[in-house]
């Protein structure tokens, strides 16, 4: 199968509490209480090294995504920038993000991109999603023995860019932030993920919705780089791609202020250098 497009797509989290009781049988219903009590937990798991909570552990407040059509008509691949947005609507409502997210990937049967999405962001969402009780029956697809969406090294289905370029584990695992900073991409800045609870405590859904469009972002940009790094794509594709970017925060940066502060940190850290082609 070739994919038609790619879907390239970060979450956002706090912690999912409703289980605490039957996890520990700690019943205060406090939020900011059983998320002491679920860190508890995790330290005592891993002897105090470790208070990360597991992927079951984590509620999902938002889910960005970037869409790009893969063209092949010149050989080799382009990708021609479509949209980027955040799912859901006003407010909160985890059950109707999963099924929008779930629903709109099995229309699209894209080709998926993230940051750790295999290991976290995809196992978040299942987790999620069969808690709701929400289907997704495309991503379990396995009839192709070897490229399906659950094949750890079918990239052209899931390029789990933080897998791929560690070679699946051979050198060390970096983060988003690490490559970023070697590429000249912004990676994070404002934000990061330590003040997604607060931010979501206080009803500030759409900043850290905002924050994860930025992520997208950057995903995407190293995503660019390394299909030219595999001569997937050629310079000429790689810039063009890198310049729809552009051109879709000039257009929407006065509305959309964060794409906007996007692009002046990454003018700020490649010395205003976008291009690989001169």
């Amino acid at each position: 199968m070739q994919h038609q497009n790619l879907f390239v797509f970060d979450i956002e989290t706090v912690p999912a509490t409703d289980a605490v009781p039957a996890l520990t049988g700690f019943d205060d219903p406090d939020i900011r209480a059983r998320r002491g009590e679920l860190s508890r937990y995790h330290l005592e798991i891993t002897d105090g090294r470790n208070d990360f909570h597991r992927q079951p552990f984590h509620q999902v407040v938002a889910i960005s995504f970037l869409e790009a059509e893969i063209d092949r008509s010149e050989g080799g691949e382009a990708y021609l920038l479509k949209e980027l947005r955040s799912g859901g609507e006003a407010g909160f409502d985890e059950k109707r993000l999963l099924q929008g997210f779930f629903g709109y990937f099995e229309r699209l049967r894209p080709r998926l991109v993230s940051f750790n999405g295999r290991g976290f962001d995809l196992a978040v969402l299942k987790y999620r999603a069969m808690a709701h009780g929400v289907a997704a029956p495309l991503l379990h697809d396995t009839t192709n023995k070897w490229e399906n969406y659950m094949a750890r090294y079918a990239t052209d289905w899931h390029c789990d860019l933080m897998e791929a370029l560690s070679d699946f584990g051979a050198s060390a695992r970096i983060k988003l932030n690490e490559v970023c900073s070697v590429l000249g991409l912004p990676g994070k800045f404002g934000v990061d993920g330590a003040q997604v609870a607060p931010m979501f405590d206080d009803g500030r859904i759409e900043e850290i919705r905002n924050y994860c469009e930025t992520d997208v972002l950057n995903t995407y940009l190293v995503y660019l780089r390394y299909q030219h790094h595999r001569g997937v794509l050629s310079t000429e594709a790689h810039d063009r791609a890198v310049a729809d970017v552009i051109s879709l925060i000039e257009a929407e940066g006065a509305a959309r202020p964060h794409l906007a502060r996007f692009m002046e940190a990454w003018g700020e850290v490649s010395d205003n250098r976008f291009l690989l082609g001169g």
